[in-house]
Parts: C-alpha cells; sequence; structure tokens
C-alpha cells in the first residue's frame, strides 16, 4: 500500500511529523505542487516546519512563533489545512465519528497517556478502519477501530488518539 507518487515518504527528522502531513496534504490537493515536492520531500518537509513554526504563515499572516523542538503546534496545522482547502480548521478532541465524518484533509495527534508526540494524516475511514499517513514510515498504515477506541493505535510507538485538525463543519 503506497501514496501516488511510489516512494516512501519519511519524515526528514524526528520533530517534522506535522510538517509532513502538511505537505503530503498540499500534495494529495495540487497536483503541480505533488510533482515538485515529490523530489525534494525532505527539504519541503524542512522548509514547512521552518514556516508553521515561525513568525508568518504561508500567506503572510502573524502567527505566534513556537520552538521547533516542539513540532508542530495544532494552531498551525489548522491554518496550513485552511489554506490548502480554502476551508476554515479547528481542532477538536479524536473521535472516530469525527475523523470519518470529515470533509477534507484530518491531521491526528497521537501519543501517550501523558502527552501528543505524533501527528499523521487520515487518509480515510470506513466503519471500522481508518487508513493513515504515517510519516515515520512514509506511507499508510490502518487502525481499526477496536484499537482506537481501546487506546492501543500502535503508530510509530504511540498509541493514544489526543486530538485532531478538522474542517470546521466536522
Amino acid at each position: 500500500m503506497t501514496l501516488p507518487w511510489g516512494a516512501p515518504l519519511r519524515q526528514p527528522d524526528p520533530l517534522s511529523c506535522g510538517a509532513s502531513v502538511l505537505v503530503v496534504s498540499r500534495m494529495l490537493a495540487e497536483e503541480e505542487y505533488a510533482a515538485r515536492a515529490a523530489r525534494s520531500f525532505p527539504a519541503e518537509v524542512l522548509a514547512m516546519h521552518r514556516r508553521v513554526t515561525g513568525p508568518r504563515s504561508r500567506d503572510g499572516r502573524a502567527q505566534l512563533p513556537w520552538p521547533r523542538a516542539l513540532g508542530t503546534p495544532p494552531w498551525a496545522v489548522a491554518r496550513e489545512l485552511a489554506l490548502v482547502t480554502g476551508s476554515p480548521y479547528r481542532v477538536r478532541r479524536a473521535r472516530w465519528s469525527t475523523l470519518g465524518d470529515a470533509s477534507g484533509p484530518v491531521a491526528l495527534y497521537v501519543g501517550n497517556r501523558w502527552l501528543p508526540r505524533h501527528v499523521v494524516l487520515v487518509l480515510a475511514a470506513d466503519g471500522d478502519r481508518m487508513r493513515l499517513y504515517d510519516p515515520a514510515v512514509g506511507g499508510p498504515v490502518i487502525v481499526r477501530r477496536t484499537a482506537f477506541d481501546a487506546r492501543r493505535l500502535r503508530v510509530a510507538g504511540w498509541d493514544r488518539p489526543w486530538f485532531a485538525v478538522v474542517p470546521a463543519r466536522a
């Protein structure tokens, strides 16, 4: 099971999972960008990470700077997904129904019992399975609803769904 571009699209460092999710989201939405980004994925992800943690977003608007060492803040993910889709995004508690009912890309934060530590992209969800892009492996993984509900995701070593960045109408 691969993404449309063939080669795995792995996050280039331990801190860029959120930026990897944002680059793949944009690749899925924009063919021209996808062709360019697939050739230079690591550089594109690192540039995205600098942008979403910096003082200005891609559209030039001011945003709260964030230490890159802490990963990608959910409000920056929401703003970037809004730029990709043209629709507003918000942060919500991770619920299976919210993820499956979303009308656009969804970033899911997962972690341990104390903290969210990793970001994945929901590619598709049906009754009992969810297909995710996991930047740690560079491609899709499957999560079953029973694992989600039991907080035993086993996605890149993380088990608990924390919150999701979803379209505002979800």
